[in-house]
């Protein structure tokens, strides 16, 4: 992607923001914003050639960056490490735009046509959140650690979407208890690692799961990859 086309895509994002809430993303929310932008079709279609579902996915890459840019602006010295991520999530969707656009985003998301792009889309948003914290693992614990995450978000985008209290205060509420209940899950790990017989009983699966490893820096079809070294 060259440095003059992102200007276009932008222009293109934010003509279809101001249709999205009438026309959802749709062929005529993407052809309305070609009109209003100005841009070329060709070139529209060339930057998005799924329309407006490439418009939708670009509006959530979007907030990706805008909460990656603010967390690394901010000073988390003395925060617990539950702190930083319940910071991440809240950013994230505080700097996610219109409600009513990820309300349709969520909805076109939903349809399973589409629903993979969905789930890479929120995975991709846990992987951001733990990438720009700092996280440096590089076993199993990289899934668990962005499959935990993206379930949390996942349900706070749906909370945050019908909570209509004020300054959204009911969904931080429920972000703050969906973190405690992830710490209580890793309590029990832990507990469960420092039981000499739970740990005899889950030795030979762990010595299965020690051989996953996170992703390489050009991941294949799949993520990760299974060592061989035995």
């Amino acid at each position: 992607m060259t440095p003059q086309s992102e200007p276009t895509e932008t222009l293109l994002l934010d003509a279809a923001l101001s249709h999205v809430p009438f026309d959802g993303w749709s062929d005529a929310t993407f052809r309305a914003a070609i009109a209003e932008s100005g841009v070329d079709p060709v070139v529209a279609r060339a930057l998005y050639p799924r329309g407006a579902l490439d418009l939708a996915i670009a509006m959530h890459k979007r907030g990706d960056d805008a909460m990656a840019d603010r967390l690394a602006a901010t000073d988390m010295g003395d925060m617990k490490f539950r702190d930083r991520v319940t910071l991440a999530v809240r950013l994230r969707l505080e700097l996610a735009g219109d409600r009513e656009a990820v309300r349709r985003a969520t909805t076109l998301f939903a349809l399973p046509l589409h629903a993979a792009d969905g789930a890479r889309l929120i995975w991709g948003t846990a992987d951001r959140i733990w990438t720009s914290l700092g996280d440096t693992s590089d076993d199993v614990n990289w899934y668990t650690k962005r499959a935990t995450l993206a379930g949390v978000y996942s349900a706070t985008v749906l909370y945050w979407l019908g909570d209509d209290s004020v300054g959204h205060g009911a969904t931080w509420e429920f972000l703050d208890r969906r973190i405690a209940d992830v710490m209580q899950i890793e309590k029990i790990k832990a507990r469960m690692r420092g039981n000499p017989f739970l740990s005899r009983v889950f030795a030979a699966p762990a010595r299965v799961l020690d051989r996953v490893k996170a992703p390489k820096a050009a991941p294949g079809d799949l993520p990760g990859h299974r060592s061989d070294d035995l």
